[in-house]
């Protein structure tokens, strides 16, 4: 069997079980989310200085090697498409932060050694703003930004 496919299906399984004991009441979500590593301060940061308190580092620098992937104009706020790639050596995080959004942080994701730092995920924006790529890279916090600008917006806050 191949070794990819046994891993996808050894996480599967682990998750399907998981799903049900919180379906059963055994466990509460928060404390699944919180065996995950899910860090609720970060994801109800409001600016950048308390994002970086949550997460436990500086103040990002600014970085020609980070590329944020979103369009420059969103027809609609409720669906954005965005993405980040970072080029910087040994990258183990890459978050989406959306500075005017209620809560500035809407995606992290953890890279894996050996793996190609490139994230995309769909965000909704409530107007326009800047888009921020956040990259963790040999443990300091690296930062590249795009204004969005958003027509019809998408959350409220």
């Amino acid at each position: 069997m191949n070794q990819n496919r046994r891993t996808m299906l050894k996480a599967s399984s682990s998750l399907t079980v998981l799903g049900l004991a919180i379906s059963a009441g055994l466990i509460k979500p928060n404390e699944a989310f919180a065996k995950a590593g899910y860090n609720e301060k970060a994801f109800d940061a409001k600016t950048m200085d308390d994002l970086m308190k949550a997460l436990g580092g500086s103040m990002p620098t600014e970085s020609k090697d980070i590329i944020v992937v979103a369009p420059d104009i969103a027809e609609n706020g409720a669906v954005v498409p965005v993405g980040a790639e970072s080029k910087l050596k040994n990258t183990t995080e890459v978050s989406l932060l959306v500075a005017n959004n209620p809560a500035m942080m809407s995606a992290q994701f953890m890279i894996p050694e050996g793996t190609e730092a490139k994230v995309n995920t769909r965000v909704k924006m409530g107007k326009s703003s800047d888009v921020y790529a956040l990259v963790k890279a040999d443990g300091k916090y690296y930062f590249a930004k795009k204004e969005v600008k958003v027509t019809l917006g998408g959350c409220g806050g």
